[in-house]
């Protein structure tokens, strides 16, 4: 499906999003003060360093499955990446970066472009898959109906790429397996 098809640009569109112009323009930001950004980050150091701790006991008492499962370990985590998405909010609120502060990189081990960034013309395949079973008691719906349901949700998230100023050149929605793009089929 291409982003021209009937339904992507033919209802009205809501606010583009939350963005203001003053942290999300062109004009430089001055006079911010990163007192609250940098509370932030120690609140997230501290938290990382009470995992570490939590982590080396319950390994000193737990295999690794265990540990790995340890409700102490599984809260602790749950505490780092609700910094984290804290962190991103005010980075976002306060400066207007969409920070990728979470991934993971092994030297050595980065895509081909260092800087992680595609050159234009260039596209990358994402894919968004989901594991469903039947409904669940009375239903007019089917296993069939899934793939109009999902189809309606590519709308939508190919209408807020584009929005956000992404080419979005083909799409589609596919059962049982990854849609296949041309230059998917030949391995590249």
């Amino acid at each position: 499906m291409t982003p021209d098809e009937p339904g992507l640009h033919g209802d009205a569109h809501g606010p583009r999003d939350e963005h203001d112009e003053a942290t999300h323009g062109a004009q430089p930001l001055t006079d911010v003060d990163p007192a609250d950004l940098l509370r932030a980050v120690d609140d997230l150091a501290a938290t990382l360093r009470e995992y570490v701790g939590t982590a080396v006991g319950v390994r000193a008492e737990f295999g690794a499955r265990e540990a790995d499962e340890d409700p102490r370990v599984l809260a602790l985590e749950t505490r780092v990446a609700t910094l984290n998405a804290a962190l991103y909010d005010l980075l976002h609120e306060r400066l207007g970066l969409h920070s990728d502060l979470t991934g993971l990189t092994w030297d050595g081990h980065a895509d081909d472009d260092e800087q992680g960034a595609t050159a234009p013309g260039e596209v990358e395949a994402f894919h968004l898959g989901f594991a469903v079973g039947p409904v669940t008691g009375t239903s007019d719906l089917s296993m069939d109906s899934v793939l109009g349901i999902l189809d309606e949700g590519g709308t939508e998230i190919a209408r807020r790429l584009i929005d956000n100023g992404f080419d979005v050149p083909e799409w589609g929605a596919a059962r049982g397996a990854p849609v296949l793009f041309e230059d998917d089929e030949d391995g590249s």
